[in-house]
């Protein structure tokens, strides 16, 4: 069990990595298309991707905390 915890611990961190990653892209990519579309809507759109990435970005930052917790029980 603590074998395949040892392995499986990293690469949970850097599959979340990835898939935070992919989510701001994709995040980014919308607003800058959505900029495009509407310039006068800019500062709303903005607003909404940096709290949309913030959420994206803390689920990573609690993954990272979760395997740092289960790393110290091993």
């Amino acid at each position: 069990m603590t074998d395949l915890l040892r392995i499986g611990l990293p690469m949970m961190v850097g599959g979340a990595a990835v898939g935070g990653a992919i989510g701001i892209g994709i995040a980014v990519k919308a607003a800058m298309e959505a900029i495009g579309r509407q310039p006068e809507a800019s500062s709303k759109i903005q607003m909404a991707m940096v709290i949309g990435c913030a959420f994206i970005e803390a689920l990573t930052l609690y993954t990272m905390l979760i395997v740092f917790v289960l790393e110290g029980k091993l």
